[in-house]
């Protein structure tokens, strides 16, 4: 293996790596110069030391460093367990609020901070968080992931959410624009629609983006759901969506992410090449390939995308100053402490 750091600005694929510590082979694919970032799952953990020296083989081999990412909401989708504090699912969250919009309120942004300061302190810079779907109570894939039915409710909780993750030291990246909650398929075994017209979806599911947890968002990632009386591609593979609407009618200056481009909701694009590159076009700075090293391999030696300045800056912008950098942090800090108790106590209450 090379050990040399390459100098580099980071790219705009997301990869994943198979175990618990990086091959040769997967330290050379992390060199190419269509990498930017790598996101990780349950399988990549065992323990905290271990983790820790896993993100920190990461970092060195690049510089700037690779974006390092996980989804770790809480609930279902929390992909280091033992050693870290179980987080509630935010759909408990939301229910807090009907008997206390302010401990709810608080116990959102109790969620962030725990949840940031954790993977921070363990090498990691981002979780894809917060959900702003709405619970409609029939899609397969978002349920209790969502804080809440009420779109303004909704908001609340998710920006005390991103307080907490700001306290912390993470960016938030909201998920999934405009709304997966309203439709039923799982994006991804299936190709979600949503036939709705645009002004029921503005008026609900994107009132959080239209809110002040909107207007704070560092990132946002696009759902693989078409919404077919607006436009034939799903959202992240969209203009309408993500040119005319998220970065036109809303502003939005941030980092857009794509979601897997492994999802049977991103096939309609054609193969992984031309998945990347419909994605890339309709403005993502970074598009994620997981579970699937043969389609990452196949990207990375076949892709030809006009590598942008203004992408890589973005995707640099996410990287946080955190107090809870050092591994040991967490437990000099008080807030984190106090927080982590509130976590604690709804997380039993549901056991």
């Amino acid at each position: 293996m090379n050990h040399d750091i390459t100098h580099l600005p980071p790219g705009p694929v997301m990869l994943d790596v198979a175990g618990l510590a990086l091959t040769p082979a997967e330290a050379e694919m992390l060199r190419h110069p269509l990498v930017g970032g790598v996101i990780l799952f349950s399988r990549n953990y065992r323990d905290r030391d271990q983790l820790r020296a896993l993100t920190a083989s990461i970092r060195a081999l690049r510089a700037p460093s690779l974006l390092i990412a996980v989804d770790h909401e809480g609930g279902r989708v929390q992909r280091f367990r033992d050693g870290f504090t179980r987080i509630p699912p935010m759909g408990a969250i939301g229910r807090l609020w009907r008997n206390s919009p302010e401990g709810a309120l608080e116990t959102a942004e109790a969620a962030g901070r725990v949840l940031a300061a954790e993977l921070v302190a363990h090498g990691v810079d981002l979780s894809f968080a917060p959900v702003l779907d709405l619970d409609y109570g029939c899609s397969r894939v978002i349920g209790d992931r969502a804080f809440h039915s009420d779109p303004e409710i909704a908001a609340a909780l998710a920006d005390a959410f991103a307080d907490g993750l700001a306290d912390g030291g993470m960016a938030a990246v909201g998920k999934h624009f405009p709304g997966h909650g309203f439709a039923e398929a799982d994006s991804h075994v299936e190709i979600p629609r949503d036939g709705r017209a645009f002004e029921q979806i503005w008026a609900r599911d994107m009132l959080p983006y239209r809110s002040r947890v909107g207007e704070r968002l560092d990132g946002v990632m696009p759902a693989h759901v078409i919404y077919p009386a607006l436009d034939s591609q799903p959202a992240g593979f969209s203009r309408f969506w993500l040119q005319e609407v998220l970065r036109g009618r809303l502003g939005f200056s941030g980092t857009i992410f794509s979601d897997d481009l492994t999802m049977e909701g991103a096939t309609v694009a054609g193969g992984i090449v031309a998945r990347a590159s419909a994605a890339h076009e309709a403005g993502c700075d970074m598009v994620l390939v997981c579970n699937r090293p043969d389609l990452s391999a196949e990207l990375l030696a076949g892709w030809r995308p006009r590598l942008r300045a203004d992408m890589a800056a973005r995707v640099l912008s996410m990287r946080r100053d955190s107090r809870f950098v050092d591994s040991g942090a967490p437990d000099r800090d008080p807030a984190y402490a106090a927080s982590r108790r509130a976590v604690e106590v709804l997380s039993s209450a549901l056991a």
